[in-house]
């Protein structure tokens, strides 16, 4: 049986073809006529039809246990063309060992009280933030949705443990799922029940900008009389002098002051194992049908600029109970770090049997792709081809909704097992990744409209037509996360993490137009 030549080979004979050039004229002139002229070589390309078939999703793994992710998602993204989503985020927080309300309250003697007062309470959302182009104001980045809408949103203290081990098989590391249920402890920490969440903007010179720039916290002595202000703001980095806007969530003082505070002298703050046990972490829930999706950055190379519980208060030290001798304003902080689970609820969508796919990030939708029978591949590998490119190309359904359009769609391959599906990366994405790996970046048109997609995928279609490689399997289609990328040429296993919520919506095999059809195109060379 003839194989199909790899691509690999057309480096002997570029080498092959300069050795001869050198040697001697009159060989070169007979390489001239018949290479140059093109008399013993052919090249075209052929274009198969495929099957693209739509493939909702149930869920996808969303934990930082095994591989970080870098952005989390919180609110509501709701288009009637795609799924609705639901983002929730469930974290642990980091303690400091040894904190304490009062430092040393026998310093000032005799007859002395301290008198603690909680002076506010929230939680600290930092926006992710690109300047604008006057280099004088932020603009809100990495949201999407209807920002002048609200969503609700609750904070509740989770009672379900998120540990390294898989409880069930502890010589296994754990897991955690975007569909997975995390146990309330309590009512909602929200000082207001279903907070009404929204970035907030104030218009300047018909310019939409930021107004969360920073928090004026009132400092009150043991009568409630306030003693002092303190200006909080947070910056990128220490030259800055241009503050981040954060959101900020006042939370239940009285609750607060109860779970943390009350509890500094009581064990449960002697370790972080220890507080894990006693305090499971934070539950930020979003509802509702309407607002935006906005992405949080856990992973700030700044603590400021990291999601965080604060507990501002004030110790008022007196004498005889009633004479002041000191005031200590505190802060303690504590970051939303340590293990995290993005939650996904997504409305249950029956799309239409069409000639269309939906590709939907999160926990939305992908796309399964037959490239060949069996009958197809003997047939192919028959021709005595040396495969120079093969695409893959998608184009979008400009009618559909394009505003939250993926930059960059990933191609990948699965066994499709239904029970435990192993997933891995095509071989272009290794053995290119110099050269944009797959690619799949979103192509516009003449008119600046997205228009389409295109794969990479010479090497994969190779392999599969010579012979090197047996295995056929599905491959599929999903909004690119920068994770999906190998970590190195030998990575071949693929996690399929997602926090990019965005949507498109492809034309599959079956359109009638003939010109917007996903098809697969092989160029390549052969010999007359």
């Amino acid at each position: 049986m003839r194989k199909i030549i790899r691509r690999s080979v057309t480096v002997c004979v570029l080498v092959c073809l300069s050795i001869a050039i050198v040697s001697c004229e009159e060989d070169f002139t007979n390489i001239n006529s018949n290479v140059l002229n093109n008399t013993k070589f052919n090249t075209s390309s052929e274009t198969l039809d495929i099957v693209a078939e739509n493939s909702p999703l149930e869920r996808i793994q969303s934990d930082n246990i095994s591989r970080q992710l870098g952005q989390y998602l919180l609110g509501v993204y709701n288009s009637s063309d795609y799924e609705k989503l639901e983002a929730s985020i469930v974290s642990q927080l980091t303690i400091t060992t040894g904190v304490q309300v009062i430092d040393d309250e026998n310093i000032y003697g005799a007859d002395t009280t301290v008198v603690t007062k909680i002076d506010t309470v929230f939680l600290k959302l930092p926006y992710q933030v690109i300047l604008d182009s006057d280099d004088l104001t932020y603009d809100l980045d990495s949201i999407i949705g209807d920002q002048s809408e609200a969503f609700t949103f609750n904070v509740y203290r989770s009672n379900t443990y998120l540990n390294l081990y898989n409880p069930l098989d502890p010589t296994k590391i754990n897991s955690f799922y975007s569909d997975d249920v995390f146990e309330k402890s309590g009512t909602a920490l929200n000082s207001e029940l279903n907070y009404q969440f929204k970035p907030n903007y104030e218009t300047v010179d018909g310019e939409l900008i930021p107004v969360d720039t920073m928090l004026v916290v009132k400092r009150r002595l043991f009568d409630d009389s306030v003693a002092t202000q303190d200006t909080i703001k947070i910056y990128n980095s220490t030259a800055s002098t241009l503050p981040v806007p954060f959101a900020r969530i006042p939370l239940d003082e009285d609750v607060i002051k109860e779970l943390f505070l009350d509890k500094y002298d009581t064990g449960e703050f002697d370790s972080q194992a220890l507080f894990n046990d006693f305090f499971r972490g934070l539950i930020l829930e979003a509802t509702g049908t309407e607002g935006s999706l906005i992405s949080f950055d856990f992973n700030a190379a700044s603590s400021d600029l990291s999601p965080s519980l604060e507990i501002y208060y004030t110790n008022t030290v007196l004498k005889s109970g009633s004479t002041i001798l000191d005031t200590i304003t505190k802060n303690d902080s504590y970051p939303l770090s340590g293990f995290r689970v993005n939650t996904f609820k997504m409305e249950d969508k029956t799309y239409p049997v069409n000639d269309e796919i939906i590709i939907q990030g999160t926990a939305g939708s992908e796309a399964n792709i037959t490239l060949f029978d069996q009958a197809k591949i003997d047939e192919l590998s028959q021709k005595d081809w040396l495969i120079n490119d093969a695409s893959l190309t998608f184009y979008i359904n400009q009618s559909a909704d394009t505003i939250n359009t993926p930059e960059r769609l990933y191609l990948y391959k699965s066994d499709e097992d239904l029970t435990n599906p192993k997933f891995s990366q095509i071989k272009d994405a290794t053995s290119e990744s110099s050269f944009g790996g797959i690619q799949g970046e979103l192509e516009r048109d003449s008119d600046g409209k997205k228009e389409k997609y295109t794969f990479r995928i010479t090497d994969y279609i190779s392999d599969i037509l010579n012979g090197e490689i047996t295995y056929n399997p599905t491959l599929k289609i999903k909004a690119y996360n920068p994770t999906d990328l190998p970590l190195s040429t030998t990575d071949t296993i693929f996690n399929n993490f997602s926090w990019n919520p965005k949507a498109v919506t492809l034309f599959n095999n079956t359109t009638s137009n003939e010109d917007k059809k996903a098809v697969l195109k092989i160029s390549y060379t052969e010999k007359k």
